[in-house]
């Protein structure tokens, strides 16, 4: 499959205060507020030699309290997928956090509601700019993979992730690791299996690469 075509700039290094002054500017956004039940507060993670990004969906209540993001259940069992302590994970120079809603949206009759609509129009575009150096992207759930991957998704999420060798170098679709998706796991052991190795492999690529590139 051809490699899909990925909404960042490359030929030039951003500069700190571009980036700086963008995450700013997103943390203080409250376009949503009178959509959020417990307020606006932006949770996102970004630098500008950052290598991996992670797309999520969106904080969960824990994570609004906090504003550190995957500081919850979810987060552990992401660092364990990736293999990644907790320093690594949350260093901005390292890893990209940007969820498709970066505020917490408040609780539905199965779960989170959806990440709001307005945040990914309003502000992805200017924040992958500044993010050149980004090489492996972590689309975890539905959301972020129809952002990203469009038409190129598959009828299911579990068919999505188990071509996720098709998306690849760039791309990497996973489930949502959140506790409540332990059956869906249950029911896909070739998950851990088969992907999670794979993944780690590609993280260990780009986080750790061999000396002189």
């Amino acid at each position: 499959m051809k490699a899909l075509a990925v909404p960042v700039k490359t030929g030039r290094r951003a500069r700190a205060g571009d980036l700086a002054g963008l995450l700013a500017a997103v943390r203080a956004c409250s376009v949503c507020a009178a959509h959020l039940p417990l307020g606006p507060r932006p949770v996102v993670q970004a630098g500008a030699d950052a290598r991996l990004l992670i797309v999520g969906q969106a904080p969960g209540a824990k994570v609004h309290a906090s504003g550190i993001p995957w500081n919850d259940a979810s987060g552990l069992r992401l660092r364990e997928w990736l293999g990644l302590d907790l320093a690594r994970f949350h260093d901005p120079a390292q890893v990209a956090i940007l969820p498709m809603g970066f505020c917490y949206p408040g609780r539905g009759g199965g779960g989170d509601l959806p990440p709001r609509p307005e945040c990914a129009p309003l502000w992805f575009d200017a924040l992958l700019a500044q993010l050149p150096n980004i090489e492996l992207v972590l689309l975890i759930g539905q959301y972020a993979q129809r952002h990203f991957l469009g038409a190129q998704r598959k009828s299911t999420l579990a068919e999505t992730v188990a071509a996720f060798a098709d998306y690849g170098p760039k791309y990497f679709p996973l489930p949502h690791p959140s506790p409540r998706n332990t059956a869906w796991r249950q029911r896909h052991p070739w998950f851990e299996r088969d992907v999670l190795p794979q993944l780690r492999e590609r993280v260990r690529t780009v986080l750790f690469p061999p000396p002189g590139k």
